[in-house]
């Protein structure tokens, strides 16, 4: 039976079956096989997956991200990256990368980070001479980095799935983010040496501490959220909430670029695209319940120990599977599914969760920009108007400075929590 539904998950994958309705397929398939489960199993365990005050995030951090799009905070932030690093050859591709990483500190969706730096600065970057392949490319690989640096929504996830600090992850998540960003603008600074990309005039200090002082509210944000957790002063559901207020409120009273008939047009997106992503994870519900059945996990905890007596093979493991299933699968979804079968098997090999959860978190990110899932690539390619093929070819290089990065907090995930154990050892 098991691989049958195997069979049948990938045969609907091919035919371009959206990944949701998939797992939902085979999940309501699976336990209608099981005997003496009634076929209700599944809608409860749908429910009861979703039944969860920390999944409120999820939602909300989406509805934080549109108003920021709608009331242009997104402009405000490029304008200030572009002060900072254009007089750098190359300059519009790094404040590409600079912005996606201030935006990553307010937002937590990629996707979002995509759509409303990239409708403004793929258009601008093919107008200052940049071929389309680097305005693409810098704009979808960049995007990744908002689901590393904090707030996160897979982060939120993870943590809810595992019991893991998530002001441990959030903290724990700066440092990968950051040397992923200047890994990518060092990337750049070369390309722009051999092609001769144009470089913006130095910006006279006044009009800088003019765009500083208009990009405050919005850079003041993630200092809201990640202080406000850590202080336990708030939980990450309750920095969601608080992040969503005062993104509108800085939106229509302090910008005033937000008004209130564009309200019901966010909050349907909002729901739309919350939507998407919570039916996934209700459905991944309950094919976990399915992957319980068939005793899955104590089956990979049986192999690994037997097979794999070697904490790093488990761990480049574990990167080369979530590397092939981020390739079709979006991000919540695989780790629904996927993590609570791999985490006895982890903690058996004395792995901390919130290392493990910034190894998946990184991994699942590199598949938002290969195809033939990758939101950000197909949301870049459709923006600058190229094929997928070619959208990327233009990400492999990028791609390939995540997974060093990757590495490098694998098997030294000193180096990611350094700066955090400074901060607040007591979350270590």
């Amino acid at each position: 039976m098991g691989f049958i539904l195997l069979g049948l998950f990938i045969v609907l994958m091919l035919i371009g079956v959206p990944i949701a309705f998939v797992i939902g397929i085979v999940a309501l398939l699976g336990v209608s096989g099981i005997p003496y489960t009634p076929e209700a199993t599944v809608s409860m365990k749908m429910v009861n997956g979703l039944d969860s005050f920390v999944l409120l995030a999820v939602p909300l951090f989406i509805l934080a991200a549109n108003l920021m799009n709608s009331g242009k905070i997104s402009e405000k932030l490029i304008n200030l990256a572009l002060a900072i690093v254009g007089p750098i050859r190359g300059g519009l591709a790094h404040a590409n990368i600079l912005v996606s990483m201030m935006f990553a500190g307010v937002s937590g969706a990629s996707q979002a980070d995509t759509a409303g730096v990239g409708k403004i600065l793929i258009p601008s970057m093919r107008k200052n001479g940049y071929e389309k392949e680097t305005a693409v490319g810098v704009t979808a690989a960049s995007s990744t980095i908002g689901v590393v640096i904090p707030p996160s929504i897979p982060m939120v996830i993870f943590a809810g799935l595992t019991n893991a600090s998530i002001g441990a992850l959030f903290l724990g998540g700066i440092v990968p983010g950051i040397m992923i960003g200047l890994a990518m603008m060092i990337l750049i600074y070369i390309i722009a040496m051999k092609r001769n990309y144009p470089k913006a005039a130095k910006v006279e200090f006044k009009k800088f501490f003019r765009l500083f002082a208009e990009a405050i509210p919005a850079l003041l944000t993630p200092v809201i959220i990640i202080g406000g957790i850590i202080s336990g002063f708030f939980t990450a559901t309750e920095a969601a909430a608080i992040a969503s207020l005062y993104t509108l409120i800085v939106c229509m009273f302090y910008y005033k670029t937000l008004k209130v008939k564009d309200l019901p047009k966010i909050l349907f997106d909002t729901l739309a695209l919350s939507s998407l992503s919570l039916f996934a994870l209700a459905a991944a519900s309950a094919l976990g319940e399915l992957l319980s059945y068939y005793r899955l996990g104590t089956m990979a905890q049986e192999f690994f120990t037997n097979h794999i007596g070697a904490e790093w093979l488990f761990i480049l493991i574990i990167i080369a599977f979530f590397l092939f299933i981020g390739t079709f699968m979006d991000a919540i979804p695989a780790m629904i599914l996927f993590v609570p079968v791999i985490l006895p098997t982890a903690l058996e090999f004395g792995i901390d969760p919130v290392h493990l959860g910034l190894i998946v978190v990184i991994t699942l990110a590199v598949g938002l920009i290969t195809p033939p899932y990758g939101l950000c690539l197909l949301l870049a390619a459709k923006i600058g108007n190229m094929s997928i093929e070619r959208s990327f070819v233009s990400v492999v290089p990028f791609i390939a400075i995540i997974l060093v990065v990757l590495v490098f907090i694998a098997f030294f995930p000193d180096i990611a929590f350094y700066i955090p154990k400074m901060l607040n050892p007591g979350l270590f």
